[in-house]
């Protein structure tokens, strides 16, 4: 798969655990992307945070928490991020989703190129 230089980030807030059809809501989500030939997707586990509820959510040992941050960075052009984000919606009942340019340096395989 060719990206152009010129892409867009999707990150999304969620809980970890957070669910969707009895499964892991991020593990969902990526499974979906793949699915939907998305370019990649990384899941990001937070040592902290708070969203809409201010509710603390930390890793800090006195208070551990069971549902700590998590961010899932999709990286694709606009048009297929756009496409996505519809199939995806419903299954978010908490959280938030962002959108921006980003500048798409190398998209590589590790597969040498043929000479």
């Amino acid at each position: 798969m060719v990206l152009p230089e010129q892409g867009h980030l999707l990150r999304i807030f969620i809980g970890e655990s957070d669910k969707y059809n009895g499964k892991l809501l991020y593990e969902w989500i990526v499974q979906t992307a793949r699915e939907n030939g998305i370019a990649g997707t990384t899941v990001l586990r937070g040592i902290e945070g708070f969203g809409a509820h201010s509710r603390i959510h930390t890793s800090k040992i006195l208070r551990l928490s069971e549902d700590l941050p998590i961010v899932i960075e999709i990286v694709d052009t606009l048009e297929k991020i756009n496409n996505f984000i519809p199939l995806i919606d419903d299954a978010i009942d908490e959280g938030m989703a962002t959108i921006e340019k980003v500048e798409i340096r190398f998209y590589r395989s590790g597969r040498k190129k043929e000479e």
